[in-house]
């Protein structure tokens, strides 16, 4: 019997060409849990890692693919392929990129929704880094599986980023944001019309209690977090409104208007299913991501010294979902961010 509670023979350990998966047998013991913890314990990973695994067709069942939670049964064959061998730089790619400004030592792209930051156990290719490698040939910007970044955005929010070609540059941007220099400005829809037409939510973020992928203002451990936000207009159900983070907390915008009681449209990991959405349009009810777009950044020019503001343009869906809703961007501050 193996520590991990699976019961390995020497011949289920063995490898030929043919056949490079390892094999296993479920024990009494293990019999009732889920897929992914069975294989992180295998693994020696963790359960995300697992999941990545279980997602990607890595581990079979019986000779059948199933899902992380599914619950196991003893004396199922488990199959497992072998982690996959993670890169140790990034690769160029030749990807389309926005570009909103360029110079020769700091850019700002228009991201796509839908479109990864840097690779990741999960996705290794088809991100920002990928294409930025591609565009520029070389960059001595911050670490090999990120170089250039220096803040993000989440695969499906749209919108400005800043990235740097020269880690210096980058250096210099990273301090603007941590001493709060940096301001931007999100759009959304969000699900209601809020009691006030401006505030402020200054509710700590952390890692939720149970689920590990999801931040939560009622976290163990948490961090101060404080966003404002500004309605520009409302619609059946909906409210267009401007958020304004002066803190850079993971998802941040996103955990704060749903502890609010207003989610983003179409936010899968915090917002509310489409049956719970009665009473708004179809094109709300419908919306596949997060209605999330950074519209606008303003910070100082690392080499020039002047402030700078930069801004994207409304990608198609977020367009759409607008003119479906009748409502149309407003001036913020005296000046068109769209």
């Amino acid at each position: 019997m193996s520590d991990t509670g699976l019961n390995v023979s020497s011949q289920e350990k063995t490898y030929t060409s043919s056949d490079a998966s390892q094999h296993y047998a479920v024990s009494e013991q293990q019999a009732g849990q889920r897929l992914d913890r069975i294989i992180a314990s295998v693994l020696s990973v963790s359960r995300s890692q697992a999941k990545v695994l279980i997602d990607q067709a890595h581990v079979w069942v019986n000779g059948i693919t199933k899902k992380a939670g599914y619950l196991v049964r003893a004396n199922e064959q488990l199959s497992v392929l072998p982690l996959p061998v993670a890169p140790t730089v990034a690769v160029p790619q030749a990807i389309p990129l926005d570009i909103l400004y360029e110079d020769e030592v700091l850019a700002a792209i228009n991201k796509p929704a839908g479109m990864v930051v840097h690779p990741a156990p999960g996705q290794w290719q088809g991100t920002v880094v990928n294409a930025l490698l591609f565009r520029w040939g070389w960059t001595d910007s911050g670490p090999a599986l990120r170089p250039g970044i220096v803040h993000r955005l989440d695969k499906d929010t749209s919108g400005v980023m800043l990235v740097a070609k020269k880690q210096r540059i980058g250096e210099h941007l990273a301090r603007q944001f941590q001493d709060r220099q940096i301001h931007k400005t999100y759009c959304a829809v969000v699900v209601g019309h809020l009691a006030a037409p401006a505030g402020e939510i200054a509710l700590p973020i952390g890692r939720h209690p149970t689920e590990r992928k999801k931040m939560s203002v009622h976290a163990r451990r948490s961090r101060s977090a404080l966003s404002r936000y500004r309605v520009v207009a409302e619609a059946e159900g909906v409210s267009f409104v401007r958020l304004f983070p002066h803190t850079g907390r993971t998802h941040q915008l996103r955990v704060h208007m749903a502890a609010l009681g207003h989610p983003l449209v179409g936010d899968r990991i915090y917002g509310l299913a489409a049956s719970k959405l009665g009473g708004t349009p179809d094109i709300v009810q419908g919306f596949p991501r997060q209605a999330l777009h950074a519209e606008a950044i303003q910070f100082r020019h690392p080499l020039k010294d002047e402030m700078m503001i930069l801004c994207a343009p409304y990608p198609a869906d977020f367009v759409a979902l607008l003119a479906g809703l009748g409502v149309s961007p407003r001036k913020e501050n005296g000046q068109v961010l769209n």
